[in-house]
């Protein structure tokens, strides 16, 4: 009966992932022919299908600039960057977009050593971090098997040092993936998809506006409260928004 089941489950995996595939191709064919909004579309269906990646949320930021829809396309470009900050491609597109919107938000500099550290670690996901202390370890394991049966004292000497120097770096790498979890769940940030949204002074109707902001607009989440959503733009000002005039990276 497990095996049953197990068969059953693979099917529909690899089922799933051919029609994915599908999707994916068609998808680029109608981007492909100025058809960007079926090209969307089924690229929104592979995301409905439980599938994410880097291709699938760069095509649908493409697939929307094109159209000029700000928010969308730079909300898609920014969850491509959640999986890998590296992609060059992503980030000059992301640029692209963000010459479009209309709030124009100077950032405050983070300066100082842990700013160096912050940057460091962003470099990759946290994922990454993880898939590296796994490799790591594994040549830490083999280094060690070498040592063990080595032949030689001079062997032993130099498989033994760099099999720690290698656990050393996979400890970091280990330390590393937990800070970027760490830094992504401590910074929550959305996209504002109103075209124009009232940004008051507390979590009310009846507080004052005291600024306005605009599509395509990143913030940082600080706090929900009954509808309510407390942001903090780059340059540290803060307010409360209507938690459906923004969608949550």
């Amino acid at each position: 009966m497990k095996n049953l089941i197990f068969i059953l489950l693979v099917f529909v995996s690899t089922l799933a992932q051919a029609q994915n595939s599908e999707l994916f191709e068609e998808a680029n064919d109608a981007y492909a022919n100025n058809d960007f909004e079926t090209a969307i579309n089924k690229y929104e269906k592979i995301l409905e299908n439980g599938e994410t990646s880097v291709a699938v949320y760069y095509n649908l930021g493409n697939a929307h600039y094109k159209l000029n829809n700000v928010a969308p396309s730079i909300y898609y470009f920014e969850k491509a960057l959640q999986l890998d900050p590296t992609d060059e491609d992503v980030q000059n597109n992301i640029e692209f977009a963000r010459s479009m919107t209309i709030d124009d938000i100077p950032v405050n500099e983070e300066t100082g050593l842990q700013k160096s550290i912050n940057s460091f670690i962003s470099t990759f996901s946290y994922n990454t971090w993880a898939y590296l202390a796994i490799a790591l370890s594994i040549v830490f394991v083999v280094l060690f098997l070498l040592y063990y049966f080595g032949r030689t004292s001079l062997q032993k000497r130099i498989f033994f040092g760099v099999a720690i120097f290698v656990f050393l770096l996979g400890g970091i790498s280990v330390f590393f993936a937990f800070q970027q979890q760490e830094i992504q769940f401590n910074n929550q940030f959305a996209i504002i998809f109103a075209e124009e949204a009232p940004i008051k002074n507390e979590p009310s109707q009846k507080g004052d506006a005291t600024f306005s902001l605009h599509a395509g607009t990143k913030a940082k989440v600080l706090e929900d409260y009954q509808g309510w959503v407390k942001i903090e733009l780059s340059n540290g000002t803060q307010g409360w928004i209507e938690d459906n005039y923004l969608r949550r990276l």
